[in-house]
């Protein structure tokens, strides 16, 4: 066989091997996306067949929407609270269950990860029950220890309700990226560790000089990749503990599109609204890659 002939076979397997990844992604993701922008051009309510074309008429009632700039605030709220509370508890939690000996490690690993496993619709069962004013978890644990005046409405005060929805989405979140950087950092050589300690490093110092550096990667990649699922999961636990309320106190941006296209008649403008989450993800993720950018160290 020649060369050209084993280059040709070579392509023509890669090729079918790509082709049914290539196809669904473009009938589930390509062809979806464009057709938002598509439609975000009309004026239409999503159940009759006509549609008329108004052009950007749909953003320029966007950009004076003050509902959408108060969903838009609470996503960004969320996003970076939830992020930046879950990275660092699950980087903690990862580092101690991996380089501490504590009895029953593997019983933690298995209680950190089972929020994980249940569904966005248990998990926001168990919190509006934890949150409940009159029986929940949360104010019983207040009363009992004598801070009744700390009890609060958790889902039904507009200043703290965001706040109470952002702790959902953290105890669901932590234990799987933490079972991700343990997984990293068992691959950490432990002669690294000693080589540190003999030259006075303290855990504290190892982590920040050893582990931190050595799991960067990791980081970067698994922070980009929950700033994007925060976004659809806010959406998710607005739409099963508060339904955007409230008075619209928790809406994020998805809630309110999905609002505004099912539910107002507007398929139009919130394809619109989609758009404008399109284009906040995508430059979102590009200035948290450039950001996080550092040199890869290798062992």
């Amino acid at each position: 066989m020649t060369t050209k002939n084993r280059q040709r076979q070579t392509r023509r397997f890669v090729i079918i091997c790509l082709a049914p990844a290539i196809i669904l992604f473009t009938i589930f993701m390509i062809i979806p996306t464009v057709n938002v922008f598509y439609m975000s051009l009309f004026k239409w309510g999503g159940y009759s067949a006509s549609k008329t074309f108004v052009g950007l008429a749909n953003f320029k009632i966007l950009a004076k929407d003050l509902n959408f700039f108060r969903s838009f605030q609470n996503s960004i709220v969320l996003i970076v609270l939830v992020t930046l509370i879950t990275m660092v508890f699950a980087i903690g939690f990862a580092a101690i269950l991996s380089r501490e000996k504590l009895k029953g490690q593997n019983f933690f690993r298995v209680i950190f990860y089972v929020p994980n496993i249940l569904s966005v619709v248990v998990i926001a069962a168990i919190f509006s029950a934890i949150y409940d004013p009159k029986t929940g978890l949360l104010n019983s644990f207040l009363k009992l220890i004598n801070l009744e005046k700390v009890t609060q409405l958790w889902l039904g005060d507009q200043k703290i309700v965001i706040y109470s929805l952002a702790g959902a989405m953290i105890w669901q979140a932590i234990g799987y990226y933490m079972v991700m950087y343990m997984a990293s950092m068992a691959a950490i050589p432990e002669s690294l560790y000693e080589a540190s300690a003999l030259e006075g490093a303290g855990r504290i110092k190892q982590f920040t000089s050893v582990t931190l550096p050595l799991i960067w990667n990791n980081i970067r990649t698994t922070l980009t990749f929950f700033i994007i699922s925060s976004i659809n999961l806010s959406f998710l636990f607005v739409k099963t503990m508060t339904g955007g309320g409230p008075d619209g106190a928790t809406e994020v941006f998805l809630s309110y599109m999905y609002k505004q296209a099912y539910t107002n008649s507007s398929y139009g403008y919130g394809m619109a609204i989609g758009v404008v989450v399109f284009i906040f993800s995508f430059a979102l993720s590009a200035i948290v890659n450039r950001i996080t950018k550092r040199e890869i160290y290798e062992y």
